[in-house]
């Protein structure tokens, strides 16, 4: 469990489109094997602290033909940001993604003193 001390609590949330390959026959949706997609997500403020962040699928479309496999994960997880990752393999076919993700930390305050 992450204890968060003080006053100021943060909350911040978005949604990214990952990427849509149906549209021009991007590797997602022509490929196999594994793939990756990497987006890099920037809070709207700087944390205190590195904060908690969770990610979900927002929307998935994807071909009913294959086996749909999936992993969603929040990487290098910052103050400022953190890496959204989705990840596929074997023969799934993805035309697109769009994800989800919420961070909650510790904001700085104006009366924070850093003593060391």
């Amino acid at each position: 469990m992450k204890r968060i001390n003080g006053n100021s609590v943060g909350i911040d949330s978005g949604e990214k489109v990952l990427f849509s390959d149906f549209e021009n026959g991007g590797e997602m949706w022509t490929g196999s094997g594994p793939r990756e997609r990497r987006n890099r997500i920037e809070f709207s403020a700087r944390y205190k602290e590195i904060p908690t962040v969770q990610a979900s699928l927002a929307l998935w479309d994807v071909d009913n033909a294959t086996v749909m496999r999936a992993d969603i994960r929040c990487e290098n997880i910052s103050e400022d940001g953190f890496d959204l990752v989705f990840r596929t393999w074997g023969d799934t076919r993805i035309a697109r993604v769009r994800a989800a993700w919420m961070s909650i930390g510790p904001l700085s305050q104006k009366d924070d003193w850093d003593l060391y």
